[in-house]
């Protein structure tokens, strides 16, 4: 579950000038029987809260009072801060907080929570020339819908004005997480970019949040009317060490309405954008290998979309694939040429609907442990089984006895999953580094930026030094899906076996499977040893 905070009286768009019309009195359009924009971003995030807490002045919290949830008022900022204080130290999951004229996709804040970073921002960014605006999701977890750069002044012209006039509300953004924030009082070197609204921190931040935000109360007559609840917070987290992830809107929409017309236009803009083909190109995972990203995710997300909208479940869609890879393993035992392009075609779209389950259940939002373990462990049933059904094809035709081949390859690729997974749960008993903090009453973020500095010089080594280089050399599109192939993906070698087995035959499948996944082997092994080392 996740605690929701919704700020009653956070103020309309970044840099309006007009007083905002509270968001209950605001109707998402101006035809007769529409929802106001306090309503819809109720029903929205009910399904995650049943009882919101909502922050607002004392003239406007009967307007909050009408729907779910506890209602706090505060008579200024300071009093905001302080709730919010109360809040994070009450908290016992993680927490969603956002401003209650927010107008935005269910989708973006689906995606938001989800999140796997401790603490996340939605942000506009300003781009540099050549890099991404950073509307194109949170530190990578998902690259599958980018789109161009679109400079903050045309996106949102209120935003853009602020941060070339020299506004104080502002923070500087990196590639994957926020640097430095600033405020009326808070000095901020080269900033790129705004928080736009919502914030999505884990439980066990909340304790910092309370702290910060007491502690910013306590300076509240330091800042000025410009300055922005939300991006309070960020300052507060960063200057405390939380390392605080990027999520740009990217395919999906949010703004802040202060008046019938911004409502009307959010509205107007919202319909322009395709929310369900969003989700559905969320559905598919960004990281995934060359073959997997341009010979199956380009159509496996149609069938996904299908097969959800007809009720199947991701399990019965692994199902699916096991009697695929079951039927392969059987036309490759026959040890004839058309049994083997039979099992080639049939090994392939195995596959496909091993991508399909996974997007059917990230589409339709439908989790478990028991469909993550049948995946997991079928994928290498699957595999396995057709190793055997090679072998036994290769005697059947006479080839000679590849069996031994067949058992160096499933034992290579047993060590392979195995130190997969060990070194992954290694991992994750790692505790993170802590990021050094900055005092809130300094106003300059030089130092914080110094000490940055300083401990990436501090622990610079010649393997570091190796290893940075390598993930710079990423940014090289030929090396980013080199990197990708040469660990040899399930992608890549259910491609190797459909291919080679229905061309050639069981022997080459076999060497194949070897010589590659010896690569593959020694590559990742040497890699996880230099970054244990580093």
């Amino acid at each position: 579950m996740t605690r929701v905070v919704l700020l009653g009286s956070s103020p309309g768009p970044i840099g309006s000038a007009e007083p905002p019309v509270p968001p209950a009195r605001l109707a998402l359009t101006s035809l007769p029987g529409s929802p106001t924009v306090l309503g819809r971003l109720y029903g929205q995030l009910t399904s995650m809260d049943a009882e919101p807490l909502a922050i607002a002045r004392p003239g406007d919290a009967g307007d909050f009072r009408a729907y779910p949830g506890r209602v706090v008022e505060s008579p200024d900022l300071a009093g905001d801060l302080r709730a919010l204080a109360d809040a994070a130290e009450q908290a016992t999951e993680n927490l969603f907080i956002i401003p209650a004229c927010s107008v935005t996709h269910d989708e973006l804040i689906y995606q938001i929570t989800k999140s796997k970073r401790g603490a996340l921002a939605l942000i506009a960014k300003e781009p540099r020339e050549g890099e991404d605006n950073g509307e194109n999701g949170d530190n990578g977890d998902n690259e599958s819908a980018r789109e161009e750069a679109v400079p903050i002044e045309e996106a949102e012209p209120e935003i853009g004005q602020r941060l070339h006039e020299g506004l104080p509300v502002r923070l500087r953004a990196g590639r994957s997480r926020v640097v430095s924030a600033g405020s009326a009082y808070h000095a901020v070197t080269r900033p790129n970019a705004v928080a736009l609204g919502p914030l999505h921190l884990h439980q066990r931040h909340a304790a910092t949040l309370a702290e910060a935000a007491r502690e910013l109360a306590d300076m509240a007559h330091l800042f000025g009317p410009e300055d922005d609840l939300v991006q309070l917070l960020v300052l507060g987290l960063v200057r405390r060490g939380v390392s605080m992830g990027l999520r740009g809107r990217r395919d999906l929409f949010f703004t802040r309405v202060a008046t019938q017309e911004d409502a009307d236009a959010a509205t107007l803009a919202m319909s322009g954008y395709d929310e369900d083909r969003a989700r559905l190109n969320n559905a598919v995972k960004g990281a995934d290998g060359f073959f997997t990203t341009y010979f199956v995710s380009t159509y496996s997300r149609f069938i996904a979309r299908w097969a959800a909208r007809r009720g199947l479940t991701p399990n019965q869609v692994t199902m699916i694939s096991i009697a695929l890879g079951v039927l392969a393993a059987l036309a490759f035992a026959t040890g004839n040429r058309a049994g083997w392009v039979a099992g080639g075609v049939l090994i392939y779209f195995a596959f496909v609907f091993d991508c399909v389950d996974g997007q059917v259940a990230r589409y339709a939002r439908k989790f478990g442990v028991l469909g993550a373990w049948l995946d997991a462990t079928f994928d290498r049933a699957k595999e396995y089984i057709v190793f055997a059904g090679l072998a036994v094809g290769a005697t059947v035709a006479g080839q000679g006895d590849v069996w031994t081949l067949a058992l160096i390859a499933l034992a290579l690729q047993s060590v392979r999953h195995l130190l997969d997974f060990s070194f992954g749960a290694a991992n994750r008993r790692k505790p993170p580094a802590p990021l050094p903090t900055l005092a809130l009453n300094v106003v300059d973020d030089r130092p914080l930026r110094e000490e940055l500095s300083k401990r990436k010089t501090s622990k610079t080594t010649t393997v570091r030094s190796l290893l940075r280089l390598w993930s710079q050399a990423g940014r090289f599109r030929a090396v980013h899906w080199a990197r990708k192939m040469i660990v040899f993906p399930i992608g890549e070698r259910f491609a190797v076996i459909a291919i080679t087995a229905a061309v050639f035959e069981p022997r080459v499948t076999f060497l194949t499977l070897l010589i590659w996944g010896g690569i593959a082997a020694l590559y990742t092994l040497t890699g996880r040893l230099t970054r244990s080392l580093a």
